[in-house]
């Protein structure tokens, strides 16, 4: 099966160079049986008559290497490493594999190496068999998407809440809510966000490598956080205006919407299409229909008047559903301008002249009509496109 095994890293984005001791012809012929383009080959001489600045230029577009040394194995990964923002990996299985093997960003080898390839490599496959990496890929970018997810809900949310708490206390002579209340909130937000491990993902995000990206991340909490507070300050004067002096019904209204937004908006921004659009895991949509019903239903019972909560009126959660909808869809259209913009950044320019992309970089995203134009003319890109879309080199 590694035809199909080939075909489907390329399609995750993974790139599969052949790189052996073997001679030449032979190394050719179980390339071109397999897939790979063996037309550019590299040999040891060749290599052994190259510098590094040069070998850097070569191994990129070369898919095949025999007739190599160790000692070239490892300059061969260096130079791939030092090329790009690649992550380089090297799978091998003989002693003379080892020296590749540290010099990769993951090294893999096979349960039947001989021992010191196996203490050199990173993971050590049970199988011979590369379909544990598209398994590995899968899972790993999975897990990593889903974890993305819940930074997003949880940085995007309690920054909100800090914002609008912290101006709400500024025009109250009292606490908009209680301390157990607020970590009540918590708990009771917490429940569906655990879920989100398990949840379904949008097969865009496992079909290319992502990596972390810190200024996306604050970018999307300052926004999204900012709408937050946005709508929680209308809460807030709606509150005061229906309720006035009644501080347990404020502070119950407020509960309310609260657990009742997040749990809402937490099935916006777990994705970035549509939120209807979008499959969602069993765990995270039993888990938010609980928690919401189980808020509505707490001021009405013994458990809870003991965290200050009281029964509010018919027009007060009529008017905190129309609120709480309404964030819903502000949440939608901010993402998608958000994520919009973020795709139309597909470039990060390294200068502060004007210049354009690459033709190769033009060719890949050329459905962004008219993106070139605005980069040649900005000063830098957001660095959030890095999420979305690399531009290798």
């Amino acid at each position: 099966n590694v035809v199909a095994t080939l075909a489907e890293l390329r399609q995750l984005g993974v790139r599969l160079k052949l790189v052996t001791g073997d001679n030449a012809l032979v190394a050719a012929t179980v390339a071109r049986g397999v897939g790979l383009n063996a037309d550019a080959l590299l040999t040891g001489t060749d290599i052994r008559q190259l510098n590094d600045q040069a070998l850097r230029s070569r191994v990129r577009e070369t898919d095949v290497f025999a007739e190599v040394e160790p000692n070239q194995k490892d300059r061969i990964i260096r130079s791939l490493r030092s090329g790009g923002d690649d992550v380089v990996g090297f799978l091998g299985d003989g002693i003379n594999d080892a020296t590749a093997l540290h010099s990769a960003d993951v090294g893999i080898s096979v349960e039947t190496a001989v021992d010191v390839t196996k203490d050199a490599a990173d993971i050590v496959l049970l199988e011979k068999d590369l379909g544990v990496l598209v398994a590995g890929l899968r899972e790993g970018r999975r897990a990593f998407a889903n974890t993305l997810k819940y930074i997003f809900i949880t940085t995007s949310a309690n920054f909100g809440n800090m914002v609008s708490m912290a101006v709400a206390s500024l025009f109250t002579g009292f606490l908009p809510l209680l301390p157990k209340q607020i970590l009540l909130i918590n708990f009771l937000t917490d429940i569906p966000s655990v879920a989100v491990a398990t949840d379904k993902l949008d097969p865009e995000l496992v079909q290319r490598p992502r990596r972390w990206d810190n200024r996306l991340i604050r970018n999307f909490m300052i926004v999204f956080g900012l709408v937050s507070s946005v709508f929680n300050l209308l809460k807030f004067g709606l509150l005061l205006l229906l309720i006035r002096s009644d501080v347990d019904q404020f502070r119950t209204g407020w509960f309310l919407e609260s657990v009742l937004s997040e749990i809402l908006v937490l099935l916006v921004i777990r994705t970035r299409r549509p939120f209807y659009r979008s499959p969602i895991g069993q765990a995270l949509l039993l888990g938010s229909i609980g928690v919401a019903l189980g808020s509505l239903v707490l001021p009405y019972i013994a458990l809870g008047r003991s965290f200050g909560l009281v029964p509010v009126s018919g027009p007060v959660l009529l008017a905190l559903g129309l609120v709480t909808a309404a964030y819903v869809a502000a949440s939608e259209f901010v993402k998608r301008m958000f994520f919009r913009r973020a795709r139309r950044c597909v470039c990060r320019l390294r200068s502060n002249s004007s210049s354009t992309c690459s033709a190769a970089t033009t060719r890949r995203f050329g459905q962004f009509n008219g993106c070139w134009q605005q980069l040649a003319s900005s000063r830098s890109c957001w660095r959030s496109a890095a999420s979305d879309a690399r531009v290798d080199g």
